[in-house]
């Protein structure tokens, strides 16, 4: 399994940092980190274990879930032998069903579609660059093409796509059992999870990989003072097969989450998500590097049983190269039963 230091050093500062956590008396339950993944086109296609709460569904309880998520990439990498010219936007869309099997497991399927087209973000996302760090370099380089997206090497195309493109995404299926329950002393929500992706993507159009992926991973939730939660996972996912025709290796994912509940009904959320990437050895940093990026949003309940979710990711850029620009996204969940 090829793991960098950076990698283990990042996801290694998430676990210790949960482990520090202390009891307190939260004033009502939280609702749980965003359902983050990797948004970038390019890692997208391998199995995404969305971001979750350690607690399950109760039994009998159902969430339907839909998800709307659109993504800027801009990359301008001309470091042979790999290139990456890429600008475009990215909307996906999400139907999620999770249903509470039993007092202690959950399941869950997912069925994504994905469209790339010129994008509506690029106004914003110009002007606030120009107001505070100046344009991006590979933005200012490519700021008279609307629509590009070509990774190529030794002159042979890898990655491409058309504007105005719809597709199936790879479907999910995610198993989440409970192993322990928060106390008031130092005992967090803690899960196992599982999952699996199915390669129903159009792998042709670069929607999905064309290949199964598995994952495994936990979570951890915990209250540490009135109003406050921590929440952490941590997984492992497996790509199988290849991605054109270069080899894949595991993929570490990691976020952590601090949620404030400002009301019963109101809570903001930060967070900070790591992904390793699956490609290596290509020589595009593009490819190779992982992504690190900070998510903020809010959580509101519209009314019982229906919550809404906005949420927006911002590329961090620690390990240089790699991430999609920013990601906006809503999320609205209906849950019947209890």
């Amino acid at each position: 399994m090829r793991v960098s230091a950076c990698a283990r050093g990042i996801l290694a500062g998430i676990v210790v940092g949960l482990l520090f956590v202390w009891a307190g008396d939260a004033a009502a339950e939280g609702y749980g980190p965003f359902p983050v993944r990797n948004f970038q086109p390019l890692q997208m296609l391998f199995l995404g274990m969305p971001g979750d709460r350690a607690a399950v569904l109760k039994k009998g309880a159902l969430d339907v879930r839909v998800e709307l998520a659109d993504t800027a990439t801009v990359f301008d990498d001309r470091i042979l032998p790999t290139t990456a010219t890429m600008k475009f936007e990215q909307l996906r869309s999400g139907l999620f069903l999770r249903y509470g099997l039993t007092e202690k497991l959950e399941v869950a399927v997912e069925v994504p579609a994905v469209y790339r087209y010129r994008g509506i973000l690029e106004g914003a996302i110009t002007g606030v660059e120009r107001a505070t760090t100046g344009l991006a370099p590979a933005r200012k380089s490519l700021e008279n093409r609307g629509y590009v997206y070509n990774v190529s090497r030794n002159g042979n195309v890898m990655f491409s796509g058309s504007n105005n493109t719809l597709g199936l995404g790879d479907t999910t299926f995610i198993g989440k059992y409970q192993l322990l329950t928060e106390d008031h002393g130092w005992t967090p929500t803690l899960s196992l999870r599982v999952a699996a992706k199915a390669p129903t993507g159009d792998s042709a159009q670069f929607f999905g990989s064309g290949h199964p992926d598995f994952g495994v991973g936990v979570a951890v939730e915990k209250a540490v003072a009135t109003n406050w939660l921590l929440y952490g996972n941590f997984n492992v996912v497996q790509p199988t097969g290849t991605v054109s025709n270069l080899s894949l290796q595991t993929v570490l994912t990691g976020i952590g989450a601090v949620e404030y509940l400002w009301s019963p009904a109101l809570s903001f959320v930060a967070q900070f998500d790591y992904y390793s990437s699956a490609y290596h050895g290509t020589g595009s940093p593009v490819l190779d590097r992982g992504v690190t990026e900070a998510a903020f949003g809010f959580n509101y309940e519209l009314r019982r049983n229906l919550l809404w979710q906005v949420y927006g990711i911002e590329n961090l850029d620690i390990l240089r190269g790699s991430a999609a620009d920013f990601t906006l996204s809503t999320v609205v969940t209906y849950r019947f039963g209890n």
